[in-house]
């Protein structure tokens, strides 16, 4: 009988349940299609010098930690359901049935529904998962064939993860429906919830916000007085002082406001605070600009503090705008008496005010929540791009050699090997070596051998045979130089104004050699590797050979391309080998660093970090931006049961059913526009600044182009999914107020 019970419950209220199904179905369908890569049964293609359990053991711990989101999801919309239906329970309870009996019922039947999502969801996910196969095989640089295949232990650990969910959720459901009192499970969707003005939450973050002020005030006083000096040009004392005037004003605001609170209301207290928080936003936001284009030495940890404060600075402004949203709407409407007594309008804003009273703060949470899923959609492929952009730069040969002497303090300990043992190792292993270059790299005056300030250590310089023995290796053509010139080399990642400025000041060098002319093709700007330059340096200086036989060498590289890639196994052997021999950190510390590095570990590590990074931040996002949606749109739909009697009685007054629709769609419009308008304005903002953050890297390994492209595509899978929900929502919404 309660079987019979339980089935005839779901299926009357599988409208209820739409919304709810739809979300985990794609939750469960997503969770499939990125763990099925981690499977034991999978084994893609993806060659022997590649290491694929790099990818799968990375994104398991990734996917799993972002799915613990959904706990809160599954519990948020059972408390929906629970509310929508204790009517239900207090009639069946008052029929004789036990509490402990109701909320079992409601226990099976919303683990019923959970486990037609689950079984949707997987049955999705295989075919989702071909296109995360297709993703990876395509970062592999491998062809993509389709392979429908229904992973076992994936499987199981799917119904594991959200039967356990739903489990857990649905034991606390039961023990709550025993505690109710059936007088209040009868009055249930008689009961408003709290004024919004007599909430507490926004006073608490009003409070904790002047903490923060004042800390980010002494924080300022405490770098110029540390940091500051007279000389700096203009934008670096705006910087200081606005990173202490705007702070500062904002706390002295809410002093002031705490001693004429009575005649001052806290609204405008808010409205005043949002202003100035706008000017604590710009001067916070200018710390890490001012410090990248001026050289600025900090304190460790500043940078860091102030994007904290700016994090903070941006979560308070989203608060108090929500927060004066239906103060802002009252206002409006009551100045504008032509829009409130026009057509339907006055039911129109007695509707909305009055939610907007009692939702701001889920309608806040909702906002930031969408913004951080927004930054997760568009650093994806800029940080990927970033990654992808500098392997190419990183991993120009097989084998990699190089040397460092920040640690060496006498000219007599500076590296002078060959490194046979990579030579054994690629004779040992039969590799083929195409290109095989060894050489080294000079100071122009040897009194520089002691200059090791950070920033400002001395350029080097590699003779005119080997760096044309490097371009050749790479596929480009050799340069010459006249008797008594030189030209430089630079990295991809240098800006074009430091390297004018550079070119400039050094038209004209002293070596310890005599006086070198800068020649008139005075720079070059094909990627030969990183590792070639000075450490914090992006130059070095092409000297003929002559002069290089008479300058001191301090550091001594070697570069092997070979014919076929080495094998991971191989690579990471050679790896060890080396640094047992020639250890990167000296064991007293004093001494030649030494670093080997294979194209096969780099690009292995990149990609896998890549695909992981990638995967992890589109999949977080689309859980976020679902949680968010899901719960816009089951509040509207709670919301449509008390909204049934009001739409009926517009009805009785001779309200058309297309003006019904048309009040529907703009009330809808309304509680998805107010959060995503806000968070895509936000939103707008942080990405912008965060591109131009990183505007040189964009430029040097992605490409404006390539980028916009990526973040287009994104934007696109987050607009698809608000129609959705948008939709669907519309849809229940006018039915349930007009049945």
């Amino acid at each position: 009988m309660y079987a019979k019970l339980i089935f005839r419950n779901a299926k009357r209220s599988a409208k209820d349940y739409l919304v709810y199904v739809v979300t985990m179905t794609i939750c469960v369908m997503l969770f499939y299609a990125f763990l099925s890569i981690t499977s034991k049964y999978y084994n893609p293609d993806v060659g022997t010098e590649y290491e694929f359990t790099l990818v799968s053991d990375g994104l398991k711990m990734a996917i799993c930690a972002v799915t613990l989101l959904l706990l809160f999801l599954i519990r948020y919309v059972n408390n929906y359901m629970l509310r929508r239906k204790q009517k239900e329970f207090a009639i069946q309870s008052v029929m004789g049935m036990e509490q402990k009996t109701v909320a079992w019922i409601f226990f099976a039947e919303t683990f019923l529904m959970g486990a037609v999502s689950i079984i949707i969801g997987i049955f999705l996910g295989v075919f989702c998962s071909q296109f995360i196969t297709g993703m990876l095989l395509s970062a592999y640089g491998k062809d993509y064939k389709l392979s429908w295949t229904l992973f076992p232990d994936t499987v199981s650990l799917t119904v594991c993860f959200f039967a356990i969910s739903l489990l857990v959720v649905g034991v606390f459901n039961v023990r709550t429906i025993r505690k109710i009192k059936i007088i209040d499970m009868l009055y249930a969707d008689k009961q408003n919830e709290p004024h919004i003005r007599k909430s507490r939450y926004m006073p608490v973050i009003s409070v904790l916000y002047a903490i923060i002020l004042l800390l980010a005030a002494v924080t300022g006083i405490s770098q110029m007085y540390y940091y500051s000096d007279p000389r700096f040009p203009i934008p670096v004392h705006i910087m200081f002082w606005g990173n202490i005037i705007a702070p500062a004003a904002s706390f002295l605001l809410s002093v002031v406001w705490c001693v004429v609170h009575k005649k001052w209301s806290f609204n405008r207290y808010v409205l005043a605070a949002a202003i100035l928080s706008l000017a604590n936003i710009g001067f916070a936001a200018s710390v890490p600009v001012i410090q990248k284009k001026y050289m600025l030495s900090s304190g460790e940890g500043t940078l860091n503090e102030y994007l904290m404060f700016l994090l903070v600075y941006v979560i308070f402004w989203i608060c108090c705008t929500i927060y004066l949203a239906s103060n802002l709407l009252s206002e409006w409407k009551e100045e504008s008496l032509e829009h409130k007594y026009r057509g339907t309008d006055l039911f129109f804003f007695g509707q909305i005010i009055s939610k907007l009273h009692t939702t701001s703060k889920t309608m806040t949470l909702i906002c930031l929540t969408l913004v951080l899923a927004v930054f997760l959609f568009v650093a994806a492929p800029a940080l990927t791009g970033w990654a992808s952009g500098y392997l190419d730069v990183r991993s120009l040969y097989d084998v990699q050699i190089s040397t460092r002497y920040n640690d060496v303090y006498k000219t007599e300990d500076l590296p002078k090997d060959n490194y046979e043992l990579i030579t054994s190792f690629l004779d040992e292993k039969n590799i083929a070596v195409a290109y095989d270059c060894t050489f080294n790299l000079y100071l122009p005056n040897q009194e520089d051998f002691h200059k090791r300030i950070k920033w400002d250590f001395p350029v080097v310089a590699i003779s005119l045979s080997d760096y044309n023995a490097l371009r050749e290796m790479l596929g480009y053509e050799p340069i010459s130089l006249n008797e008594g010139e030189f030209t430089t080399q630079w990295q991809t990642i240098a800006t074009e104004e430091e390297r004018s400025e550079f070119l400039l000041n050094h038209t004209v060098l002293s070596t310890d050699m005599g006086t070198l002319s800068l020649a008139e093709n005075a720079y070059h700007l094909e990627a030969i590797g990183e590792t070639v330059y000075n450490s914090y340096t992006d130059v070095i200086y092409i000297f003929p050979d002559g002069i290089c036989d008479g300058l001191l060498s301090v550091m001594r590289n070697r570069y092997v391309r070979t014919e076929t890639a080495i094998p991971y196994n191989e690579a990471i052997y050679l790896e060890n080998a080396f640094v047992q021999k020639y250890p990167e950190t000296p064991d007293n510390g004093n001494g030649v660093r030494y670093y080997i590095r294979t194209s096969t570990q780099q690009i292995n590590s990149t990609i896998a970090g890549n695909f992981i990074l990638q995967a992890a931040f589109v999949y977080s996002a689309v859980v976020l931006m679902v949680i968010c949606l899901t719960i816009l749109s089951l509040q509207q739909l709670l919301d449509a049961a008390h909204y049934k009697y009001r739409f009926g009685v517009l009805r009785k007054l001779g309200v058309d059913r297309h003006e019904t629709e048309h009040l529907i769609l703009k009330q809808l419009a309304v509680w998805f526009g107010l959060p995503i308008a806000v968070a895509t304005f936000v939103s707008i903002i942080v990405a912008a600044y965060f591109f131009e953050t990183i505007s040189e890297e964009i430029s040097a390994y992605i490409g404006i182009g390539a980028l916009l492209t990526q973040v287009g595509t994104m934007i696109c899978i987050l607009v698809i999914l608000l129609i959705c929900y948008f939709i669907s929502t519309w849809i229940l919404f006018q039915k349930s107020v007009t049945e």
